[in-house]
């Protein structure tokens, strides 16, 4: 790929990447004063020092799964898909209503009904964003801000008004009925006679956000939809001249896009120890998906491991900062060092990797 091998495109850049960034770190770190290596054992130790810190991690990057995955199939259709935020958040809607009016006998029905609900509200969040992308030439990137801003309005009068309990004061449901409770991690191994993951929200909708990694992998690469998609995203005008229709392409990619982020509503509303929806359901995922995406070349397993990484760095950041005087606003500015490194500053560290790779080729042509 561009001069070089596949296994320099997906791993090699990324961990130099990962090194600059963890590099200018150290440096901040120096800056306010605190000795570097003492802050990253501390942090390390916040994300996997103990089975309850590890559960957290998990939990956190089942959120950046979704996410990472919705922009990467917006990615691959040359699409940027920036309003994950305001897709969580409707379909954190989606599930509550389906969990609040409709009385599920057991959990498992409810995970499939909720499951649905939230990826169908997100899907449908873009759905206009999506219309004027493919119709208008509107760009996806200026709707999809315009949206989060649009849903973080309309969920507040939701939880406000319609959705609020009488006589509470908090902007949010009440707490989902016992029967659409997910299975805590910590649940599930106590049925082996295990004690792991303490009191820390991971669930079983970790296995579906895998399960979705599953899907797109083979959505992307094993059907003619999917090999539709990326020749839309490598030139549109090759793929309406073999008859690809770019209007139908982009609106089906930016509604499954806005779909699985709607499903990350399924963890953290359904899936925390008090199941219920909040005004601030999202937390920012929706952005760090688009970091996700980036370091993760918008495949699958990159997915995943770039989004234990965010985990990792969103668990550990926070008690780095409850251990110490390190305010936990620094954590954001580490995350901020990997997304430059890893997305606009990429070009830095490919280019020269790409110039030694064709320097090598080059050499052993002469070789020969």
């Amino acid at each position: 790929m561009d001069g070089m091998p596949k296994w320099a495109d997906v791993v090699l850049v990324p961990v130099i990447s990962l090194i600059l960034a963890a590099i200018i770190s150290v440096i901040v770190f120096m800056a306010i004063g605190q000795n570097p290596w003492e802050a990253i054992k501390l942090m390390a130790y916040g994300a996997v020092g103990t089975s309850d810190f590890l559960g957290y991690t998990l939990f956190y990057a089942t959120n950046f799964i979704f996410t990472g995955l919705c922009v990467a199939v917006a990615f691959h259709a040359s699409l940027f898909n920036i309003g994950g935020e305001g897709q969580v958040l409707l379909g954190g809607l989606g599930a509550a209503i389906v969990c609040i009016f409709i009385p599920w006998p057991h959990w498992t029905l409810a995970l499939v009904a909720g499951s649905a609900a939230a990826a169908l509200f997100g899907a449908l969040w873009v759905v206009i964003p999506a219309y004027l992308q493919a119709r208008r030439g509107s760009h996806i990137v200026i709707t999809t801000i315009m949206f989060n801003f649009m849903a973080s309005g309309l969920l507040i009068f939701m939880l406000a008004g319609p959705l609020k309990p009488a006589g509470t004061m908090q902007v949010a449901t009440g707490i989902f009925p016992e029967a659409t409770h997910l299975p805590s991690l910590h649940d599930l191994a106590g049925v082996f006679g295990l004690d792991l993951f303490g009191r820390s929200p991971v669930n079983i909708s970790i296995f579906l956000a895998l399960a979705a990694c599953v899907g797109v992998w083979a959505l992307i690469w094993h059907t003619r939809l999917g090999f539709e998609i990326r020749a839309l995203g490598r030139s549109e005008s090759a793929a309406k001249y073999s008859g690809i229709s770019a209007v139908n392409i982009t609106m089906i990619a930016l509604l499954i896009s806005g779909g699985l982020a709607g499903m990350m509503a399924v963890n953290n509303t359904m899936g925390i120890n008090s199941p219920q929806l909040v005004d601030n359901a999202a937390g920012g995922a929706g952005f760090i998906g688009i970091a996700v995406a980036l370091m993760g070349r918008n495949h699958p397993v990159g997915i995943v491991i770039a989004a234990l990484l965010f985990g990792a760095l969103y668990q550990g950041g926070a008690e780095l900062s409850a251990a110490t005087s390190v305010q936990v606003q620094i954590v954001v500015v580490i995350q901020a060092l990997v997304i430059m490194f890893t997305g606009a500053l990429d070009e830095m560290v490919r280019s020269p990797i790409r110039k030694i790779f064709l320097r090598m080729d080059r050499s052993s042509v002469a070789g020969e």
